[in-house]
């Protein structure tokens, strides 16, 4: 028979041995972590599920909180506005001015931003663990959800968010009437103007409800144009803000827009206006609205023909 003391040491190897396996186990799970890969093409390794994140973009913010994890929010950028509860989070600034000091200070585990701010590689120097995303397009939006439903744990809720906006994108473009399928529009996003062009996001949205762009995607995303740009395109359909809208009339030679003149125009509030210039989960938001706008008027509107307001398919 051993003797006691032998067996106390065998005991106590065996438990220890045991820790130690368990500890390279959690070590070997801490090591592996979650992998994601952002918009500059870097890997960023989480050891665990974000649960203290600051966003400095809008349209992710609304992301994170379109996926549940609102309450993972410590601080925003001063332009994110939805959910209203986010309203309440601390303001660091935007893409120019964040206030690293007072972001530091939250200790966050994981911040969101754009590839363009200022604040990247500073924080990425102080050892903040940072996700550059910046969604361009609706592929991108998708993307975007499904990224950060990983870095959420959540894997699988990523593409089920993106299949919602797909689906009633979809519904929004059926409700669109056939009188007004491939007539032009103009979005303006700034009275510079600045519209929305074919490449843009907005602009792809306008396509899958079926509606043209009098910006081709030559023109990049986002292009100020010059007025007469505008008046000789003569769109068949003005979308622009409330007070852009109110505004146009009084343009020099902007009378002569039979949409202005017919009234057909788009005119947004603060938060439809929003959803519209945001690629994130509300685009879905947007498309149903512009189905809700464009529902006013087929009762007068023939079919459309080929001409200015819609030109053949090319």
């Amino acid at each position: 028979m051993r003797p006691r003391s032998a067996l106390r040491r065998a005991a106590v190897s065996g438990c220890a041995a045991a820790l130690a396996a368990l500890v390279l186990v959690a070590g070997a799970a801490r090591a592996a972590g979650i992998e994601l890969h952002d918009d500059r093409g870097r890997a960023v390794t989480l050891a665990a599920p974000a649960a203290r994140i600051v966003s400095l973009l809008p349209s992710l913010t609304e992301t994170v909180c379109a996926l549940g994890a609102c309450d993972r929010l410590v601080g925003i950028d001063r332009h994110s506005n939805w959910p209203a509860s986010v309203r309440e989070l601390p303001r660091l600034g935007g893409l120019e001015d964040t206030q690293i000091e007072r972001l530091v200070a939250l200790r966050p585990d994981l911040v969101l931003l754009a590839r363009s701010a200022r604040a990247l590689d500073r924080l990425e120097a102080l050892g903040v663990p940072v996700l550059a995303l910046e969604p361009q397009n609706l592929r991108d939006t998708a993307r975007a959800a499904q990224v950060l439903a990983q870095a959420l744990g959540r894997p699988g809720d990523g593409a089920a968010l993106a299949a919602r906006l797909e689906g009633r994108i979809a519904a929004a473009a059926a409700r669109i009437p056939q009188a007004l399928r491939g007539r032009s529009v103009y979005l303006e996003v700034a009275g510079t103007p600045h519209a929305a062009g074919s490449a843009s996001f907005a602009g792809e949205l306008l396509a899958r409800l079926g509606l043209g762009n009098i910006v081709p995607a030559s023109l990049g995303p986002f292009p100020q144009l010059n007025p007469e740009f505008v008046l000789r395109a003569d769109p068949f359909v003005v979308m622009a803000t409330q007070a852009a809208a109110a505004e146009m009339p009084r343009r020099p030679g902007w009378q002569r827009l039979e949409a202005l003149r017919e009234g057909r125009v788009c005119a947004f509030g603060p938060e439809p206006w929003d959803t519209l210039v945001r690629p994130g989960p509300r685009l879905a938001d947007a498309a149903e609205a512009i189905a809700d706008c464009l529902q006013r008027w087929p009762g007068r509107l023939a079919a459309p023909a080929a001409g200015p307001h819609n030109p053949p398919p090319r």
